[in-house]
């Protein structure tokens, strides 16, 4: 996994979301973002991040995502950590 393959798959994630009407609208409201807004920031590193974590708060979502893109289900949460804020926490 590099940034740019974290990049590519969150990209997907969008695509994937954006072909779901629920799914889209339950990101856009709770990032506060417009359509407009969504769709000129999209390349974002932020907002990729954003949508990654939108995604794997929803495990049959995170899932059937996995299964359109051909990926394991491992792979979005090992992208999230290549984008902004993606750092995990280690507790001991």
């Amino acid at each position: 996994m590099n940034t740019d393959r974290a990049e590519t798959i969150a990209l997907q994630a969008l695509a994937f979301l954006a072909a779901d009407e629920q799914a889209l609208d339950g990101f856009v409201q709770l990032t506060g973002l417009g359509i407009g807004e969504l769709r000129s920031a999209a390349a974002s590193p932020e907002i990729l991040a954003g949508v990654l974590d939108y995604l794997l708060q929803d495990e049959a979502m995170l899932l059937a995502f996995c299964a359109a893109a051909e990926i394991r289900p491992d792979e979005p949460i090992r992208a999230r950590a290549y984008l902004p804020g993606g750092d995990v926490p280690h507790y001991t």
